[in-house]
């Protein structure tokens, strides 16, 4: 499992996952599986939900390892 504060700070902003998809050009159900940690996102797709979410890339996923 992948470790992230996405649903946490996506909720915080109010927003759906449908509209946070959309917003960094992604499927609903893509998102679904990497708030769930069943799938690893890409450096881009933690940069562009980084700067979505207002968040630093370490603060929102916070496994060394995919900070890099």
């Amino acid at each position: 499992m992948f470790e992230n504060r996405i649903r946490d700070r996506r909720n915080e902003l109010g927003l759906s996952q449908t509209k946070l998809a959309c917003r960094i050009g992604m499927a609903q159900g893509t998102l679904s599986n990497i708030e769930l940690g069943k799938l690893q996102a890409w450096p881009k797709v933690r940069k562009n939900l980084a700067k979505v979410l207002r968040l630093s890339i370490a603060e929102l996923f916070p496994d060394g390892y995919l900070n890099k």
